[in-house]
């Protein structure tokens, strides 16, 4: 059995605000480790721990350099994906070999009132993302991704307005969740107290794996899939409209319609970063 884990850190315990990168950047390496030990000791307490292979962490924030290589001394079984760029970027390398997948540190999307550094994939390029005329977030996203290799979301930690964004019908309401803050504002959050994250962190990774894996729902669109993407500036959107196949909406959205999901996913990524190139 694999495990495939993408990792941000938006939604991890005691941050609340990107300057923390720049004043304190180890004391949110150290986040983010304590975070994924967390993780680590309820897979190993959990009931199929002898069955799991390999356990494959994504580093999916910015650079791809928030998680010390010295994590994988903790078990032989643990591989750290860094760097950028990268295809999928915070999927890399998925296909359909693993069994589960975890999202650590995710967030409310862009937009959302109250969302802990809300954003959706890029605070500077994007506006708003939608999927089939759903507004989205990187849960979302990378779970249909998932999905699309009938590979089910199992657990999410994250921030408060994070889980009401995926507890809804249409959503995703059956994941294992664990609530690391309530955010006040974008830059701002009720942190909750570490030792209660731990414990619910470790509990929540042994329920979703002592369950029947196998029953968990995928999480999936309908087809033909249609991808809307609003930029923060025209000038975005020009040059994202270089990329063939894609339809002008108005000044600032760009529209991309296609039957493979894959496809809808590599060119939210190809726009987002066609879209980096300008400044204005």
């Amino acid at each position: 059995m694999k495990i495939y884990i993408s990792l941000d850190i938006e939604g991890i315990a005691g941050s609340f605000d990107w300057e923390q990168e720049t004043k304190s950047k180890a004391d949110v390496k150290n986040c983010i480790y304590e975070q994924m030990e967390w993780v680590l000791q309820g897979i190993v307490e959990s009931s199929i721990n002898k069955k799991i292979s390999e356990i494959v962490i994504a580093d999916s924030h910015a650079m791809g350099d928030n998680l010390s290589y010295d994590f994988t001394s903790l078990d032989d079984r643990i591989y750290i994906i860094s760097g950028y760029p990268r295809h999928q970027y915070m999927m890399p390398g998925f296909n359909n070999t693993y069994d589960i997948v975890f999202f650590i540190g995710y967030h409310a999307g862009v937009g959302a009132l109250n969302g802990a550094m809300d954003h959706t994939y890029s605070s500077r390029r994007v506006h708003k993302i939608w999927i089939n005329d759903k507004a989205m977030n990187e849960s979302f996203i990378n779970a249909a991704y998932a999905g699309y290799y009938s590979v089910p979301v199992g657990l999410i930690v994250g921030d408060e307005t994070l889980h009401s964004e995926l507890n809804t019908d249409d959503g995703m309401p059956w994941v294992e969740y664990v609530s690391t803050k309530e955010a006040l504002g974008k830059f701002s959050a009720k942190l909750k107290p570490k030792n209660i994250v731990k414990n619910e962190t470790i509990h929540a990774v042994k329920r979703c794996l002592n369950q029947d894996i196998e029953k968990i729902p995928i999480y999936t669109f309908q087809y033909p899939v249609t991808l809307k993407i609003e930029f923060a500036t025209t000038a975005m959107a020009d040059v994202a409209s270089l990329m063939p196949y894609t339809n002008r909406i108005d000044g600032r959205t760009i529209e991309f319609i296609h039957m493979d999901y894959k496809t809808i996913f590599d060119a939210l990524m190809a726009l987002v970063t066609l879209a980096s190139s300008v400044n204005a």
